[in-house]
């Protein structure tokens, strides 16, 4: 009997550190989960943030085809007649 109760001892031992360690990982586990939430909010924004970047170098850029210079010109006719052509199609959809 005396081997069987510490055999059960060794079996509570080993039972109550992997608990604890569960209850670590557990812990490890949502604090990760919460950085990676963080990590996408920021992510995210940033993401928005280059969006409003990019669209304001491009205004950026037709202004100043648009101001004489030579740079970004085929781009600047190309968004003019891509609006020309947005407004034809309405004025035909206004027509009908």
């Amino acid at each position: 009997m005396n081997g069987l109760s510490e055999l059960i001892d060794s079996l509570e031992v080993k039972f109550f550190k992997l608990n604890q360690k569960l209850v670590q990982l557990e812990k490890k586990n949502q604090e990760l989960q919460q950085l990676l939430d963080k990590s996408a909010v920021v992510a995210a924004k940033q993401n928005k943030e280059i969006a409003q970047l990019q669209s304001q170098l491009d205004n950026l850029k037709m202004v100043n085809s648009l101001l004489g210079s030579d740079e970004n010109k085929r781009e600047t006719k190309l968004k003019i007649n891509s609006l020309i052509r947005e407004i034809d199609y309405c004025i035909a959809q206004l027509s009908d």
